[in-house]
């Protein structure tokens, strides 16, 4: 028994954690680089790493010159060491995509919406094909995976018996068991275990470990789609909380939003509402299409690139819609004073540059003036596929909190918390 109540199994797998996570993030590194970033002797490191590259989890990459004395050999972790699925049950498609532990994709597949129906059957049938047809694409065995992480709309509560439930208010789910209903006749060996969470969250997490997010200690990642969503990152919550800023009132008896609430920054903000808008006010919205393929046209009635005239209806619709986004990033800014906004999302991509601009201004004129001088509001970098990648993070960061092993098959040991397990993994 080690000190503070660790055992020598806990001491060694924060060990493995600590190499594995400084050379996932600043690799490949050598072993005497790895002493000072993990703060470990270089007997441990040593005794780590061969441990690591015994269990097929680092491997050689190259060397470099050292002072005077022999090259030193660079490590790096072995991207084919481990597999994880992302899932994005989006607004109008599921997306699910497979990586390597490198996060590179591998295979990937979408299930179209049908206008944007949520039929828990239907959402679970296209995750579990999904889930098939890229393991087949890459000839993956499914018990060689670390798991599949899921992004979802809607409240994540984690319960006794049946793992995971989803309370989606704004898509008709009430405390749906989606863990469980996948288990059921699912593709996995039950040793693979299921991660979900809210989708800004998993969205968030891409973001400040591989995007625009990253080095940043307090930030702000804005989900714009069809609703709006927001995840909070701060030293406090490192590993990302979910804000159901969409539902935040903007305004006293307004729209009716899809939540069934009066006023809500959605029914103004968000995709579903800003094209309904257009459309009450004479736009000439596209018939029989999605909302990816309408919200172009807007853009493009908007925007004309061949210098025709501006649609002054859907003109006057952005510009409204840019002060409410602004007016309600301003009071995240006045509440948790973050360094850094940033907003990604379908539509919040093809809204893009053009948008940007109008909602920043907003923001900061609405915002108190010292929280607004600190932050900054950008697009995020990873574009479309960041949930998915975020979803994909959820296994990933619960393969380093166990050091590198697998989760136990035996699925009556309970695993790590691998939400708690997010707060330490914030790259450097």
């Amino acid at each position: 028994m080690a000190g503070n109540g660790r055992t020598v199994r806990d001491l060694r797998r924060a060990n493995r954690t600590a190499v594995l996570q400084r050379l996932y993030f600043d690799g490949p590194l050598s072993r005497f680089e790895l002493g000072p970033a993990t703060g470990l002797s270089s007997g441990s490191v040593s005794n780590v790493v061969a441990d690591l590259i015994a269990d097929g989890l680092v491997e050689e990459a190259g060397s470099v010159d050292s002072d005077g004395g022999r090259p030193r050999t660079l490590l790096r972790v072995a991207p084919a060491s481990g597999h994880m699925i992302g899932v994005d049950v989006g607004e109008t498609r599921v997306r699910v995509e497979l990586f390597d532990l490198a996060l590179t994709e591998l295979a990937r597949t979408e299930r179209p919406l049908e206008q944007q129906r949520y039929e828990v059957e239907v959402i679970v049938d296209h995750i579990r094909s999904g889930i098939d047809e890229v393991l087949a694409a890459a000839g993956l065995a499914p018990e060689r995976l670390l798991g599949v992480g899921i992004g979802v709309p809607g409240i994540v509560e984690r319960t006794a018996g049946r793992g995971a439930v989803v309370h989606g208010q704004t898509i008709g789910w009430d405390a749906v068991p989606l863990e469980s209903l996948l288990r059921d006749g699912s593709p996995l060996p039950d040793g693979v275990p299921y991660f979900i969470d809210n989708g800004a969250r998993t969205l968030g997490q891409a973001e400040m470990w591989f995007g625009a997010g990253r080095g940043a200690e307090n930030a702000l990642v804005v989900l714009f789609g069809s609703g709006v969503g927001a995840s909070l990152v701060t030293p406090e919550v490192r590993h990302g909380r979910a804000v159901e800023w969409g539902h935040l009132t903007v305004r006293v008896r307004g729209r009716r939003c899809r939540c069934g609430a009066l006023g809500c920054l959605e029914a103004y903000a968000g995709a579903e509402s800003l094209l309904a808008r257009w459309s009450e006010e004479g736009g000439r919205v596209p018939q029989d299409t999605d909302e990816e393929t309408a919200l172009t046209a807007m853009l493009a009635a908007a925007y004309p690139a061949d210098g025709a005239d501006a649609d002054p209806v859907a003109l006057a619709v952005l510009e409204e819609t840019a002060e409410y986004l602004g007016a309600g990033l301003s009071d995240l800014i006045n509440l948790f004073q973050p360094e850094r906004i940033l907003m990604g999302g379908w539509a919040g991509l093809q809204l893009g540059s053009r948008f940007l601009p109008a909602v920043r201004r907003h923001a900061l004129s609405y915002a108190l003036r010292h929280p607004a001088e600190r932050v900054t509001i950008e697009l995020g970098k990873l574009g479309p596929d960041a949930v998915t990648v975020g979803a994909a993070i959820l296994p990933l960061a619960d393969f380093f909190d166990r050091g590198g092993r697998r989760p136990d098959p035996d699925p009556t040991v309970p695993a790590p918390a691998w939400r708690e397990a997010l707060r330490d993994r914030v790259p450097r």
